[in-house]
């Protein structure tokens, strides 16, 4: 299958450094991949695949937060425009995936292109500081059908990542002392 990515940079809070965009177009898009269609099977994706990648950095295991999905799909019925919804959570978006997995594993590959040595927040790879921000608790995401551009998914989380101010501090400490194997 072939995929394509793009990050786009977009502004924030002043205490955040920015928030990324990761925008994955299949060539062929399945439209009734279980973990997209049903409920159940979409927050248990969700969940093992994030919290699979926060075991590998000693973060915290992250627990599903109703008002972040409501939070996600509200803003998702209103569009299939691919844009931060400019709410008030960390969020990492995607559309085109083949599955709930692929899209998360598309964040979390991120890593391949983050520098442990100097953790610092770059367009390359905000997805995935999101994903695995060690002060992160909470997560809730939505999904909706787009057309041609097939499943659009929208992860909110609270607290919210990439905080400029904690960086270097504790929020990041989990990236910092710990580089998969």
């Amino acid at each position: 299958m072939l995929l394509q990515s793009f990050a786009v940079l977009v502004p924030s809070l002043p205490l955040v450094a920015c928030q990324t965009v990761t925008i994955t177009r299949a060539s062929t898009i399945p439209s009734k991949a279980a973990e997209l269609v049903d409920g159940d099977a979409f927050t248990s994706a969700i969940l093992n695949s994030t919290n699979s990648y926060r075991r590998e950095h000693d973060a915290s295991e992250v627990r599903w937060n109703k008002t972040l999905e409501e939070f996600a799909s509200d803003y998702l019925d209103s569009t299939c425009e691919f844009q931060h919804s400019g709410g008030p959570y960390g969020e990492n978006l995607a559309i085109g995936c083949s599955n709930v997995t692929s899209c998360v594993e598309a964040w979390g590959n991120e890593r391949d292109r983050y520098d442990f040595g100097d953790p610092q927040f770059t367009e390359e790879t905000g997805h995935f500081t999101q994903l695995v921000w060690n002060d992160t608790t909470d997560v809730g995401c939505g999904r909706k059908l787009c057309g041609d551009d097939g499943w659009y998914l929208a992860c909110e989380y609270w607290p919210r990542g990439n905080l400029a101010s904690t960086m270097h501090d504790i929020g990041m400490l989990a990236l910092i002392t710990s580089v998969p194997q």
